[in-house]
């Protein structure tokens, strides 16, 4: 399998965004990627009030046009994230949203965890218009299967050994990581979460400025299971590819086993703390 990260600078133009996220998507599988990966929030990154603005159903004119060319190009297209207006549901959802060759929806993810954070002095609150999701999701790519996250995510081991031990074999990390935390952390967490579970990462990140204070590091990359990078974007839109070598990532499980070798018998997760505890 030859796998492709899309990184974009979105902020806040709907339709060049969708202008550069298809051109960049057909320049990768004319390259020859089975399996595609747009980053998140890559219709528009911005404010509140535009990420609303923004927001559509499952069958919206973005995730219409992301199927439309996973359909025409006879690809796989992780269509990253965009803000989904969910039905039942008053706050949105930064969804994730997994096309198969035939412009079918194979998988739907809905981001689980919420980057309410403070980085330097800038506070991010996505749960103010967001709602968590509370469902894993992995599905069947010609015969390998992939696990899909988003951003945050990325912090969260549980999830990705979870995706590993339902079978993943490649999990999609969809991102707007900031400029402040990616220097330090991203390529550090994308290959710890490789070796950790012995999977291939497909990073797609943000790049550059979005209002009103975004600024995102970018370094898109692709992680195999020995944690080695085996492409990174340089600091502009662009995609990035490699060869996703499933006969080494058999080799890299049988020769360390450490899926196989744990115990969850053992492992017994601790009573929540008190409220305030530290």
């Amino acid at each position: 399998m030859r796998a492709a990260a899309v990184q974009l600078n979105s902020a806040d133009r709907y339709d060049r965004n969708l202008e550069v996220a298809e051109r960049l998507v057909r320049e990768a599988a004319a390259d020859g990627a089975d399996l595609v990966v747009l980053p998140e929030k890559w219709t528009v990154l911005g404010p509140p009030e535009a990420i609303r603005a923004s927001a559509e159903p499952l069958n919206g004119p973005a995730l219409d046009a992301a199927a439309r060319w996973a359909r025409e190009l006879e690809i796989h297209l992780v269509a990253g994230s965009v803000p989904e207006i969910v039905p039942g549901q008053e706050k949105l959802a930064n969804t994730s949203v997994l096309f198969g060759p035939a412009g079918e929806r194979l998988a739907v993810y809905r981001k689980i965890h919420m980057f309410d954070v403070e980085v330097g002095d800038v506070s991010y609150r996505e749960s103010e218009i967001e709602q968590a999701g509370d469902q894993i999701e992995l599905a069947d790519v010609d015969g390998a299967k992939v696990g899909l996250t988003i951003c945050y995510d990325l912090r969260f081991p549980e999830l990705y050994r979870i995706l590993a031990v339902r079978g993943a074999r490649v999990i999609t990390v969809p991102s707007a990581f900031t400029e402040r935390t990616g220097r330090d952390h991203w390529e550090v967490l994308n290959r710890a979460r490789a070796i950790e579970n012995q999977v291939f990462i497909v990073a797609a990140g943000q790049i550059g400025d979005a209002p009103p204070h975004y600024r995102s590091y970018g370094r898109s990359m692709i992680v195999d299971p020995w944690g080695v990078v085996l492409a990174q974007a340089p600091d502009e839109e662009c995609f990035v590819a490699a060869d996703l070598d499933f006969s080494s990532q058999d080799e890299i499980r049988d020769r360390l086993p450490s899926l196989r070798n744990r115990r969850p018998e053992a492992y017994a997760w601790p009573d929540p703390a008190p409220a305030g505890a530290v």
